[in-house]
């Protein structure tokens, strides 16, 4: 039977057995709406995505002060964009045969200064938040005009020193919230999972950060640590499943990625299409940035999240459409995975159904092209990243070697604008990575 034949519910059927099988899918979100209808039933706006900018130039005074490698960019924790050619190159090469057509760019939140990931966005923004709200009404800051800078007197210090912080991590964001919270005073508690990498709680317990390890999965962790600080008036929980805080933190990428496509020249419409590949775990990091960029740069962005093979929380929850009511070992799976970033079993609560109008697709990824992509771009390029931020290498590939992303490429009238398209591959981890585990991973086969 030829697969242009089959009903949609046959094709869903499949897709699901493959799903639970394990195997390397694309899937293509027939909900997605264009930019007018989905922005007009989106219950966040620009102006939230504004709001949560301005908060952030508000504390970069504070935030230069904390962290001298933020000086240079005036305490702002931004991250470069940059072309890879040789890493198109050497995914274009007869070994790999990708033909990936137009320019391949990277978004280098590996090198987010202070937590080295992408969670330096949102984590660190919530962090701030909670922060301001807490300073002003405990008069360390007269005003939101005041000096940002008093979060760091003795007064300051003493005030936070009497509030608590805790987070459920499988790592990165637990880094993010973890840093930036023991900078400001707090006492902080990560709560982690067993897929958490052992240099992440050493990173954290030299930072005074209490580890609290769980032999459980993400899931755990978080509920654990939930139920701590519900017990605790003076603990806030930082919700990586449900925050929207985080989500806006994330968002704020996007502003600034126009930026910096302005500055090198690129163009985003019609004839230049943009897709952006993002790695996914939970969901709010790679949700946030897809809904930015949907909210600046319109139609012409196409946002595909890349998750592992065993553990597709995101895509299982759209495709069921139960979101957050299915876990990946409800099907079967293990949830296990070597991007620690991304080995999380549910999905967030809020994040699919609210993307769902602003998502091109999702892509997922075997544990053993992350090695192998780990090893091209190292090679290629000299640039590290985790096996997580791996994933998003696999979009493009994915986008020359499908039928479902050929089709997509078809019926968005695509095809004839690929030679001027631009694509990125969204790095979100990997320059705090000790060097003797760098090499480890480097050398590393699955």
């Amino acid at each position: 039977m030829e697969i242009d034949s089959l009903s949609s519910l046959e094709k869903r059927e499949i897709l699901f057995k493959d799903i639970k099988n394990a195997i390397e899918v694309e899937w293509i979100n027939t909900f997605k709406l264009p930019n007018d209808e989905a922005i007009i039933r989106s219950t966040l706006t620009m102006s939230d995505v504004d709001s949560a900018e301005a908060r952030l130039r508000r504390f970069a005074p504070f935030i230069r002060m904390a962290f001298p490698e933020t000086i240079e960019d005036k305490g702002i924790i931004e991250s470069p964009l940059v072309e890879v050619p040789d890493l198109k190159k050497a995914l274009n090469s007869s070994k790999l045969d990708a033909n990936i057509r137009g320019k391949l760019y990277m978004k280098l939140d590996n090198e987010l200064p202070v937590a080295g990931s992408v969670k330096a966005r949102g984590g660190i923004y919530e962090v701030l938040k909670h922060t301001e709200e807490l300073a002003v009404k405990g008069g360390v800051i007269d005003s939101y005009e005041d000096d940002y800078c008093k979060l760091a007197s003795p007064a300051g210090k003493a005030f936070f020193a009497t509030k608590k912080l805790q987070v459920g991590s499988t790592g990165n964001l637990g880094l993010s919230i973890g840093i930036s919270g023991a900078a400001i005073g707090y006492e902080t508690i990560v709560h982690m999972s067993s897929d958490a990498a052992e240099w992440k709680k050493e990173l954290l317990r030299s930072k005074g950060v209490r580890v609290v390890e769980y032999g459980g999965d993400y899931t755990e962790a978080v509920a654990n640590g939930r139920a701590d600080s519900a017990n605790d008036p003076d603990s806030y929980f930082i919700d990586d499943e449900k925050s929207l805080d985080l989500f806006l933190g994330y968002a704020v990428a996007a502003k600034r990625l126009q930026k910096q496509l302005r500055q090198q020249h690129i163009t985003v419409d019609k004839e230049h299409p943009l897709f952006v590949y993002i790695p996914c775990g939970v969901g709010g990091a790679p949700g946030g940035i897809t809904f930015g960029l949907r909210q600046f740069l319109g139609n012409h962005v196409h946002c595909f999240f890349v998750e592992p093979t065993q553990a597709p929380c995101m895509l299982l929850g759209m495709v069921t459409g139960l979101y957050n009511n299915i876990s990946v070992q409800d099907i079967g799976l293990s949830g296990k995975t070597c991007a620690d970033g991304l080995a999380v079993g549910r999905p967030s609560a809020f994040v699919g159904d609210f993307i769902k109008p602003f998502l091109s697709g999702i892509i997922t990824v075997k544990d053993k092209r992350l090695f192998e992509y780990m090893r091209l771009l190292w090679n290629s390029e000299r640039i590290f990243i985790e096996p997580s931020s791996c994933a998003a290498i696999h979009g493009p590939y994915a986008m020359t070697h499908s039928n479902e992303m050929a089709d997509y490429c078809y019926d968005n009238k695509l095809n004839r604008n690929m030679d001027n398209a631009t694509h990125i591959i969204w790095a979100t981890g990997g320059s705090l990575v000790p060097e003797d585990i760098r090499q480890e991973l480097l050398a590393k086969r699955v």
